[in-house]
């Protein structure tokens, strides 16, 4: 699916816009609520406007028909006012997305309520999970969500690699940054328990990535970091056994795949963003000792109360890798 800068000509079905303009995780905590739009509007053309990278990650959403390119908030939906039947803000509850929704001129709005512009709806609240923020938001409207409704769509390609145990160690803020040293430690304790280890991130984590490598001893050719369409990167983590990684998108990937993961937090409170307590999944963090600045260019102290040990430990609750001799005498 190619994200297209203006809306295509009418099909002769009504239309429905979601509003989604934000990065990877922020688009797949939304996709319970953008299932349950399909299940409740089936003969309605959905399009999701949101950040037109993510385009290969959004055809792996069937909920959606078009991605519409939408680079944040600072300019309109490029969507003719007046031809939209339902506008959904997924994005937030304040002026500026409200804007966006208002500009459409829809027929009926979905989001939370806004008595400036007479819209109705939930009042926004901050102590909730964020794929529950959004389910809930439908279901108020009358559109029956399940939050843990999380699935993708797996990509069509086989993947690069499969059956591995895929340790993500990039992110976006340093904030989010775990020591390259333990995640080396966790590569090798992970190859103590007979699993082959690939190391993914974007092309800003190239370098750590490389230093994780050197460190445990890993071949050249497991630094997949920088080197994967985003395609291609959701179908290793969707082929994985295992995924260690840090808040970040290859976790809300994993969880969307029900591949077995443990995340570590930082400054983001597991409470809004991390996986569904069901599990497969562990989080590990230090909620006594957060900052919580998402935005710091160092390692939130939650993220650095967490060892090596801790997360090898977590892996083997999981129960999906064979805990040998050497590495339970480490």
């Amino acid at each position: 699916m190619t994200a297209l800068e203006t809306l295509p000509d009418a099909d002769g079905r009504p239309e429905l816009v979601v509003l989604r303009a934000i990065k990877l995780g922020d688009l797949l905590v939304a996709v319970p609520a953008l299932r349950a739009l399909r299940r409740a509007f089936p003969d309605h053309r959905i399009t999701l406007a949101t950040t037109a990278w993510l385009a290969p990650v959004v055809e792996l959403v069937p909920a959606v028909d078009v991605h519409l390119a939408q680079h944040g908030l600072d300019h309109p939906i490029a969507v003719p006012a007046g031809t939209v039947d339902i506008a959904v803000n997924l994005h937030g509850a304040g002026p500026e997305s409200s804007d966006l929704i208002t500009a459409l001129q829809p027929r009926r709005v979905i989001g939370h309520a806004d008595p400036t512009r007479g819209y109705e709806g939930p009042e926004w609240r901050s102590d909730v999970h964020e794929r529950d923020r959004w389910a809930d938001l439908l279901t108020w409207h009358g559109v029956p969500a399940d939050a843990d409704d999380v699935s993708l769509a797996r990509p069509a390609a086989p993947p690069v690699v499969a059956d591995a145990a895929v340790v993500h160690v990039g992110a976006f803020h340093g904030a989010r940054h775990w020591p390259t040293d333990r995640f080396a430690d966790v590569v090798r304790g992970l190859r103590d328990r007979g699993a082959d280890v690939v190391l993914t991130g974007g092309a800003d984590d190239v370098v750590r990535a490389r230093a994780v490598a050197d460190a445990a001893g890993l071949a050249p050719g497991a630094v997949l970091a920088g080197s994967l369409e985003l395609q291609d990167f959701a179908g290793v983590i969707a082929a994985a056994r295992l995924v260690v990684t840090v808040d970040t998108g290859a976790a809300h990937l994993a969880t969307a795949y029900g591949v077995p993961s443990v995340v570590l937090f930082g400054p983001a409170p597991p409470e809004a963003w991390g996986p569904p307590a069901s599990g497969p999944h562990i989080v590990l963090t230090d909620a006594s000792v957060r900052r919580g600045d998402v935005f710091a260019e160092d390692p939130d102290p939650a993220i650095l109360a967490v060892g090596a040990d801790d997360v090898l430990a977590a892996v083997d609750r999981l129960g999906v890798l064979a805990v040998t001799a050497q590495a339970t005498d480490r």
